[in-house]
């Protein structure tokens, strides 16, 4: 008799608690801007505690359906994920702002595809790595598809315009296929080749270019090109060791755009000091540490593909996110996963949480724990 999977403990307390940790700092990074805007210092956590129900939803889904299930729906989830991202560039269709046309708006809320298809990619890339499994060395049908589709998802990202999605695909995409034991010339010789392209699509738009020079040197231009990323720096160097204290952090005051979204770390390191922004780096390390481990011990090729995708997934948006947020990274549009303030990104990521769980609890129950990969 098959037993039931069990659920990880230690990963599921570390997802909560980051949610617990971000909803207060959704609160305090976003109140004072809140009442000014709306009238009501709540109105950005009471729609967070919306996302986040959904999201617990989307991971009790998850964990109901089970990862085994999406070896069928894996390439029908990609189906229409791009239907989704060819819909909302359609004019009246998707909702365009600052310049971007990235979401599906009914009345104050909205839903943006880009998220959906970095989940429904890893799972789509799990899927066929197992199929292609005695074929995966090879350039015609173990590398060249997966290129194909990832160069698709690619170009209707770079068309609402997204270049953060669109890059955390790219990387998806290069580390899986590693993974999976793809000969790494094909992997290197198709990374060099993107290195124009991504050069002509910087230099070809201003705002790229911008952000890039204030990468580079943001205290050049304080108040204009660097603004965002200086502001940044103080906010979270401001608050030292153990910060200036819950709720009395000076940069949410209309200084740091995005507190409560992209640079809610910022808040973290401002108000709770180098000590809060362990204690939330230290809860990703749980989390990708049971991911990976879920991944090593899953019971078949699928889960354990499946797995490493999505743990992938998780830490390169913790990476890049925080590495923006200290200057180390040019500014991208992502969130920190479980923690910023954003609908789409906390149902995905939760989703993607209750998948990692099931692969988890399918490992513990058949007791696995030899890893199937073929490295290159």
């Amino acid at each position: 008799m098959n037993q039931r999977p069990q659920v990880d403990g230690v990963l599921f307390l570390a997802v909560m608690a980051l949610l617990a940790f971000g909803l207060i700092m959704v609160y305090s990074s976003s109140a004072v801007f809140a009442e000014d805007r709306y009238g009501d210092a709540w109105y950005f956590v009471k729609r967070q505690v919306i996302f986040v129900a959904i999201g617990l939803l989307a991971m009790l889904a998850a964990l109901r359906l089970g990862y085994q299930r999406l070896v069928r729906l894996g390439f029908a989830l990609l189906l229409f994920t791009v239907i989704l991202l060819v819909l909302v560039l359609i004019p009246g269709l998707g909702s365009t702002a600052g310049g971007s046309s990235r979401w599906f708006r009914v009345g104050s809320f909205g839903f943006q595809p880009g998220e959906l298809a970095k989940v429904a990619f890893v799972i789509f890339l799990a899927v066929s790595l197992t199929r292609r499994k005695e074929h995966i060395q090879t350039f015609s049908a173990g590398f060249m598809p997966h290129l194909v589709i990832a160069g698709v998802l690619i170009l209707l990202l770079l068309g609402q315009p997204d270049f953060g999605t669109a890059a955390t695909l790219a990387m998806l995409l290069f580390f899986m296929l590693f993974v999976a034991g793809t000969r790494l010339s094909y992997i290197l010789a198709s990374a060099l080749a993107a290195l124009p392209m991504a050069y002509l699509l910087i230099v070809g738009e201003g705002y790229r270019m911008r952000r890039l020079l204030a990468f580079l040197d943001p205290w050049s231009d304080r108040l204009d090109k660097g603004y965002q990323v200086t502001e940044s720096l103080i906010s979270f160097g401001s608050g030292g060791l153990a910060g200036l204290g819950l709720g009395e952090g000076k940069h949410k005051l209309f200084f740091l755009p995005a507190a409560h979204t992209d640079f809610v770390f910022s808040m973290v390191g401002e108000e709770l000091g180098f000590i809060g922004a362990l204690l939330v780096l230290g809860l990703f390390v749980v989390v990708v540490w049971r991911g990976l481990r879920a991944a090593l011990r899953a019971p078949d090729l699928f889960g354990t593909y499946l797995a490493f995708g999505l743990t992938a997934l998780i830490a390169l948006q913790v990476l890049i996110n925080v590495g923006v947020v200290v200057g180390l990274l040019p500014t991208k549009g992502l969130t920190l996963p479980f923690f910023s303030y954003g609908g789409s990104s906390m149902i995905c990521m939760l989703f993607a949480a209750g998948l990692l769980l099931h692969v988890s609890g399918s490992g513990s129950a058949s007791g696995q724990v030899e890893s199937k990969l073929t490295w290159p």
